[in-house]
């Protein structure tokens, strides 16, 4: 595809009906970010079966709109009411309820908004400068890379999602590679863990599976905690971009804050916005005030959890591995839409990156137009008791899963993985690592075998090859760390008797 072709399908991205479908899944997005119990990941998992009948532009232009709006959404909740609608803004609600019962809720939802499309456009600028970068970089994979690297990425999901030992999040990668390795099998064609079922010789579809391992469990959990919530009134007060700018240092370190850890397969906006967030407070002059009203740490969470929004998606695009939940759930949709990310996303399809960054921006200026007229008619549909919402959220997962193919076995899928979703919670195993493993379990198990067949059956490929050996070191220390095994290892070569004796 020539210059003047990227050029045309880049220029059609800002036709009416597409804007106007972006700015649709802003506004769904924030309506979902801002509602508690419902998570960004869910909103794109439901939006993902509804639209798959969709022509694919329309259809990516929702979901990435959605994207934007959802993370953005969740700040409303925090600061209106302490709870925060996603988890990417629970360190926005530390000190955003605090200035909201101050009085204060107008310029703190005004601060966090100007952070916001601030934090995104500096995400979506990386992106637009990184991703060809590191597309051009992994067109130099081999196929013991690609395993590697997807290994090395649910490996580090797992350790960063769980708060016991990462054994929690390794189990649930495994248990997602198992998973992403049933139907036919990539290089044989024979069946994988069918069991005989005709209905999962295709695999099992991706959809209904993240419709229900998110959407169930946000109900049960809606529908059982109470709704005793403090909405607190929105007054007028004078709000400047000077509230913002005078922090201008904590919003530029925690932009890259928020890049750095979206580069990371699998973890997130949340993990984004409590590192900026503590990062902010270390080096703050003033880190008292954190959690009792400051305006430093608003900007801090805000812009580090948004410019995770665009680096995420860097090694979606370039390596096919998505860099949070929700884009990994934008992964399968852009797979059922016919578009596949990765080294050869730039030669198949190149205006794509282009496309998607116009949807975002986009996405961005419709972020800050939609709070301000959201935010009052919000304070009353906060209000509204979980057990109105949430049978329609119920009813939106069903419809989702079965538009997807017209299959019953696809709501038995959403049941089951419903039922794993609350034994997830209930054992407070991080879901990160799962979703990831269904994406990538095909490439670990292609990739491993492919380069094995590649050399017939030398596993010398994957310790001779400079970037194979720099990711077998990275896998080995990352399981040394969090295992705890750094420490130990110190104590058996110096004892502590010995390591106090050497200090005196």
């Amino acid at each position: 595809m020539g210059t003047e072709s990227i050029l045309s399908e880049v220029l059609s991205s800002f036709a009416p009906e597409l804007i106007g479908l972006v700015l649709l899944g802003t506004f769904i997005g924030m309506i979902v970010g801002s509602l508690p119990g419902l998570t960004t990941t869910m909103g794109l998992a439901l939006l993902a079966g509804i639209t798959y009948k969709m022509d694919s532009h329309y259809a990516i232009s929702m979901l990435l709109g959605l994207y934007v709006g959802g993370v953005s959404g969740g700040a409303l909740s925090a600061i209106l009411i302490g709870i925060p609608g996603t988890p990417a803004s629970a360190a926005t609600a530390l000190d955003g309820l605090p200035l909201s019962m101050k009085g204060e809720g107008g310029k703190a939802i005004t601060v966090s908004q100007i952070s916001a499309v601030m934090g995104t456009l500096f995400g979506v600028a990386c992106m637009l400068f990184l991703t060809p970068v590191l597309s051009n970089l992994s067109l130099k994979f081999t196929s013991a890379e690609f395993f590697l690297i997807a290994l090395f990425g649910i490996m580090i999901s797992g350790s960063l999602s769980g708060q016991d030992l990462p054994i929690k999040g390794w189990m649930a990668g495994a248990l997602g590679i198992t998973v992403g390795m049933v139907g036919a099998d990539e290089l044989s064609g024979h069946q994988c863990l069918t069991f005989g079922n005709a209905n999962l010789f295709g695999g099992i579809p991706f959809v209904p599976v993240m419709i229900g391992f998110f959407g169930i469990p946000q109900v049960i959990e809606g529908l059982s905690t109470s709704n005793n919530k403090i909405v607190t009134e929105i007054k007028k007060v004078k709000t400047s971009l000077k509230d913002v700018f005078q922090h201008w240092a904590t919003a530029i370190r925690s932009g890259v804050s928020g890049v750095v850890i979206g580069l990371i397969p699998g973890v997130g906006e949340d993990v984004a916005a409590w590192v900026s967030y503590g990062i902010a407070k270390r080096i703050s002059k003033n880190p008292d005030k954190y959690g009792k009203g400051s305006y430093e740490g608003l900007v801090a969470a805000e812009a580090g959890n948004h410019a995770c929004i665009g680096s995420a998606l860097i090694p979606l695009l370039s390596l096919g591995i998505p860099g949070s939940p929700p884009a990994a759930i934008l992964l399968g949709a852009l797979l059922i839409h016919g578009i596949r990310p990765g080294p050869m996303l730039v030669i198949d399809n190149p205006a794509f990156l282009y496309q998607a960054i116009v949807y975002m921006c986009v996405a961005t200026v419709g972020m800050g137009v939609f709070t301000l007229l959201l935010a009052k008619p919000l304070t009353k549909i906060l209000s509204i008791s979980a057990c109105y919402t949430m049978p329609i959220i119920t009813a939106l997962c069903v419809i989702g899963a079965w538009s997807l193919n017209i299959q019953v076995f696809d709501l038995y899928l959403v049941f089951i993985a419903g039922v794993l979703g609350i034994l997830f919670k209930v054992g407070n195993i991080p879901p990160a690592p799962l979703i990831l493993g269904i994406i990538l379990g095909p490439m670990v198990n292609s990739g491993f075998r492919r380069a094995l067949q590649s050399t017939h059956g030398d596993l010398s490929i994957f310790y001779t090859r400079p970037i194979c050996i720099i990711l077998i070191i990275s896998i080995v220390l990352l399981v040394l760390a969090q295992l705890g095994l750094f420490g130990f290892i110190k104590n058996m070569i110096m004892p502590p008797a010995k390591a106090e004796e050497g200090n005196q």
